[in-house]
C-alpha cells in the first residue's frame, strides 16, 4: 500500500499565496520580456494587477504533482509538459467564453506559451517550468516559511478580494461592449458614471496591452441555437453522458474479466463514474483542435494527455481523500503505480475513438434541443451532480477520519455518520483503500 502524499506548506493559504507570487513573477517577465522587445512598458496581465494568473495555476499544479515523482526526472518534465500545455488551452478557451464577441489575435500569446508551437516550443516552456521549480522555488519557499502564518493569511484574503473585483471589472467591459467601438463608448455621456468610467478604463488598458485586439466576427451566427461549438453547455453533457456510459462499460468489462460484479460509480447515488466523465471533458477540450489531424497525431496526444488524467486523478483522490481507488504497483511499467503504460496505450486508442467517431454524432445530438429548455436542463445537472459530489466527498473525508476520531465533532459529522456509516461505504467502493496517515 503506498503511504499518503505529504508536502511541506500545501495548506490552501500557502498554495494561494505560491498562486500569487508566481502569478506576479509571470507578470513581470512579460512585462520585461515586452519592454525589451517593444521598448515601451505594457501591462500585460488581462486583469489590472501585476499578475498573470495562468502561470500561478501552473505552478500550483506542479506543486502538487511534482513531489509525487521526486527523483523521476523524465516523468517530472513531461508532467511539466502536460500541465502547462494543459493550462494554456484551458485559459485560452476560459477567456474566449468570457468575451464571446472578441476575437483575441496573436498578440495575446505569452511569453511561456507553447501551444500550438510544436513539441520543441512545448518543451523549451516545460523547461523553464522546471528549471523554476528546482532551483527557485527551493529558495522562495524558504523565504515564505519565515513569514507568520497570520500575514501570509491576510495577503491572501486581500489579494483574492482585489483579484475578485478586477475580474468583474473585466467582465463588465468585454460583455458590454467591444474593441471597434471603444472611441464610440469614450464619446458617450454615459462615461461619466461609475459604470462608463469602468468601461473606459478596462478597454484602455486592454487596448495598449494587446495592440492586435479587435472584434471578432461570426460569433453571432446560431445565437439561439443550444451548445453551439465548444461550451460550457456542451461540455456539461459530454460529462453527464460519458460518467454513465463510462461507469456501465466499466462495470460489465470489470464482471467479465475479473469475474465480479461490483460498484464502480464515483459518487453516493447514480451510475455515474466522475473520472471517465472528467477524462471525456479533457480529451474533448485537448484534442478537438487535432480532429482533422491524422490519426498518429490523436493517439500521441490522447496517450500523453490521458495517461497524465489518470496520474492526476490518483493523486487528488490521495490527497483530497485520504484514499485510493486503484493501485498499479504490481503491473509491469507503472508509473508510481498510478498509472501505466499500457493504460496510456489504451487512452491513446479510446482518444481516436473519441474524437474521430463518438464525439461529431453526439455533439450533434446534445445541440438539438430548444435553446431555452436546454439551459434549464444545464443547470439543473449541474446542481444536482454538484450536490451528489459534494455528499459524496464530505462522506469519503468522514470516512477516512473515522479510524483516528471515531466521535463527531458537530451536528453534520453526526448526520454523515448515521446516514453513511462505515459499512455502507465500503458496500459502495469494496476496493477503497484509506492511505497510512490519512486522517492526520
Amino acid at each position: 500500500m503506498r503511504k499518503a502524499v505529504t508536502n511541506p506548506m500545501n495548506t490552501f493559504y500557502d498554495l494561494s499565496l505560491y498562486l500569487l507570487v508566481y502569478s506576479f513573477l509571470g507578470w513581470a517577465a512579460e512585462a520585461g520580456w515586452y519592454a525589451v522587445t517593444r521598448r515601451k512598458f505594457c501591462n500585460r496581465g488581462v486583469v489590472a494587477l501585476p499578475l498573470v494568473l495562468a502561470y500561478g495555476f501552473t505552478f500550483v499544479l506542479l506543486l502538487i504533482i511534482l513531489p509525487t515523482l521526486t527523483g523521476h526526472h523524465i516523468q517530472s518534465f513531461l508532467a511539466v509538459m502536460v500541465v502547462s500545455a494543459v493550462v494554456e488551452r484551458i485559459g485560452d478557451h476560459f477567456f474566449q467564453r468570457v468575451g464571446p464577441k472578441i476575437q483575441w489575435t496573436q498578440e495575446r500569446s505569452r511569453l511561456l506559451s507553447g501551444t500550438g508551437k510544436g513539441l520543441l516550443s512545448t518543451a523549451l516552456v516545460a523547461g523553464v517550468y522546471y528549471l523554476t521549480y528546482l532551483i527557485i522555488h527551493p529558495l522562495l519557499m524558504a523565504a515564505l516559511m519565515l513569514t507568520p502564518d497570520l500575514f501570509r493569511q491576510a495577503v491572501v484574503i486581500v489579494s483574492f478580494i482585489l483579484i475578485g473585483l478586477d475580474f468583474a471589472a473585466v467582465f463588465y467591459a468585454v460583455r458590454t461592449g467591444d474593441a471597434s467601438r471603444y472611441e464610440e463608448r469614450m464619446a458617450d455621456s454615459n462615461q461619466k458614471k461609475l459604470a462608463g468610467k469602468i468601461y473606459a478604463a478596462v478597454w484602455k488598458r486592454l487596448r495598449k496591452a494587446y495592440p492586435g485586439l479587435e472584434q471578432g466576427s461570426g460569433q453571432e451566427e446560431g445565437a439561439c441555437t443550444f451548445a453551439k461549438g465548444l461550451c460550457w453547455d456542451k461540455l456539461v453533457w459530454v460529462f453527464l453522458i460519458s460518467a454513465l456510459l463510462g461507469d456501465i462499460i466499466e462495470t460489465f468489462w470489470c464482471g467479465l474479466v475479473d469475474g465480479q460484479w461490483m460498484n464502480r460509480s464515483s459518487v453516493l447515488y447514480g451510475p455515474f463514474s466522475f473520472v471517465w466523465g472528467l477524462g471525456a471533458v479533457v480529451l474533448t477540450v485537448a484534442l478537438q483542435g487535432l480532429a482533422e489531424k491524422n490519426d498518429r497525431y490523436v493517439f500521441a496526444a490522447g496517450f500523453v494527455v490521458g495517461g497524465a488524467y489518470e496520474y492526476l486523478c490518483s493523486v487528488f483522490t490521495e490527497l483530497v481523500f485520504g484514499t485510493v481507488f486503484w493501485d498499479y504497483s504490481d503491473m509491469p511499467l507503472n508509473i508510481g503505480g498510478r498509472t501505466n503504460v499500457l493504460f496510456c496505450f489504451f487512452w491513446g486508442a479510446l482518444a481516436v475513438v473519441w474524437i474521430k467517431i463518438i464525439y461529431p454524432p453526439m455533439s450533434k445530438v446534445i445541440e438539438s434541443p430548444p435553446a431555452l429548455w436546454g439551459k434549464i436542463a444545464t443547470w439543473v445537472v449541474v446542481f444536482v451532480m454538484a450536490c451528489n459530489g459534494l455528499l459524496t466527498g464530505a462522506a469519503m473525508l468522514r470516512y477516512a477520519d473515522r479510524p483516528a476520531q471515531p466521535e463527531p465533532a458537530n451536528t453534520f459529522e453526526e448526520i454523515i455518520d448515521r446516514q453513511y456509516p462505515d459499512q455502507r461505504m465500503e458496500e459502495r467502493w469494496p476496493n477503497m483503500i484509506v492511505t497510512e496517515g490519512a486522517a492526520s
